[in-house]
């Protein structure tokens, strides 16, 4: 009897003690489900001047309030930070798919040489629900998208056995992106933009992402051809002739930069590649920790909940639930940390590999443009 009492209190302060040191859930993101999605694939080529080229801008990232209370420290954050590189990269791949755009690339910073610029903002991302906020404008700075997009996981979309061995490998081709519909839908409701628009307006855009291209190396030389109006985008006010030499040389430099930017679109190809099995493991441990934490939500305790033999079998279920949720965020947390580590080496090597540049992908980017700008002027001195 006094075993049983004994228990019976060390039960009662372990739940206790949870739930005083647990803070109040954060406020609910809202955000609408996109639900079962078709991906609107082209039956034909497009026409040229639909063909617009897109650049997809790494990702933002807001902290996720449940997962800092949750866990409470930086692992997670190590692999929020990776997560805005891979994500972009399943979104690039869709509008590829779709075989409705032109070159489609993601990229480490704003790039001015793309007609279409898409950035993106990590709202919620726990293994079961991810909300992205989606911004999508031309080169003209007309926004064509701005949305928060949501879809949930369930756990069939996720391998059955993820303890990857040489006996069960993990196999790419058989994996299905758990949250496809909605990157789907994010490229369907860009193509319904592109829709309104007429084949004048399109050369439009393609126009000005010239000339805003051009600006970037030489203001003095392009600055005057382009003007905001009252709306604040740009305008095409003149066109260079078609035999400018200048603007010869400044679709060399684009050219050059396009080469470049497809080298760091393959940056992010290879990052994609290395990082899935590891990410696919994490994010079904995050399912599986969110399914816990559900199964784990207190519950109110009567004056007269431990009279009972029922009330002792129900609260000594609780205490083992507890007591498993601990051993499994410990694990969760060993799984995150590994994940990092394993990533880190392939980081450092990838960042190294473009053009022989250093620093991160960012930096390498910034200086490149800076390269293309003193290449740009010194070829024009010298003409």
């Amino acid at each position: 009897m006094l075993a049983r009492t004994l228990l019976l209190s060390l039960m009662i302060l372990a739940t206790s003690c949870n739930q005083l040191a647990t803070p109040p859930p954060p406020p609910a993101v809202e955000y609408p489900q996109v639900g079962d999605v078709s991906l609107l694939i082209a039956p034909q080529s497009p026409a040229e001047v639909q063909l617009l080229d897109i650049g997809i801008v790494v990702f933002d990232n807001i902290e996720d309030p449940a997962a800092t209370q949750t866990y409470g420290d930086r692992v997670f954050a190590e692999v929020r930070d990776k997560e805005i590189r891979y994500l972009p990269f399943l979104l690039r791949n869709t509008l590829i798919e779709s075989q409705q755009w032109g070159a489609v690339r993601v990229l480490p910073l704003a790039d001015p040489s793309v007609d279409l610029l898409v950035s993106g903002t990590i709202l919620v991302s726990n293994g079961t629900d991810l909300a992205l906020q989606i911004k999508v404008r031309d080169s003209t700075g007309r926004s064509w998208l701005e949305k928060v997009y949501g879809d949930t996981a369930y756990l069939a979309d996720y391998p059955e056995n993820i303890r990857f061995t040489a006996g069960n490998p993990f196999n790419p081709a058989a994996h299905t992106e758990p949250y496809l519909d909605l990157y789907e839908q994010i490229s369907n409701d860009l193509l319904a933009v592109r829709a309104l628009f007429t084949a004048a307006e399109m050369q439009n855009i393609r126009d000005v992402s010239r000339l805003v291209y051009a600006n970037d190396l030489s203001p003095e030389s392009f600055g005057h051809m382009l003007e905001q109006d009252s709306n604040g985008q740009l305008q095409v006010i003149s066109l260079p002739a078609a035999n400018d030499p200048m603007l010869a040389r400044v679709e060399d430099m684009r050219l050059r930069h396009h080469v470049f930017i497809d080298t760091v679109d393959e940056y992010y190809e290879a990052l994609h590649d290395e990082m899935q099995q590891a990410y696919v493991m994490w994010r079904r441990h995050a399912y599986d920790q969110e399914e816990q934490e559900g199964a784990l939500a207190p519950e109110p305790i009567s004056q007269d909940f431990f009279s009972s033999s029922s009330g002792y079998l129900t609260m000594t279920q609780r205490y083992n639930r507890f007591r498993w949720s601990k051993i499994y965020q410990q694990e969760f947390r060993e799984l995150a940390a590994g994940f990092n580590q394993e990533l880190a080496p392939a980081l450092l090597e990838l960042n190294e590999q473009v053009h022989g540049l250093s620093g991160t992908m960012e930096e390498q980017y910034i200086q490149w443009r800076r390269i293309l700008r003193q290449l740009f002027e010194l070829e024009a001195g010298d003409a």
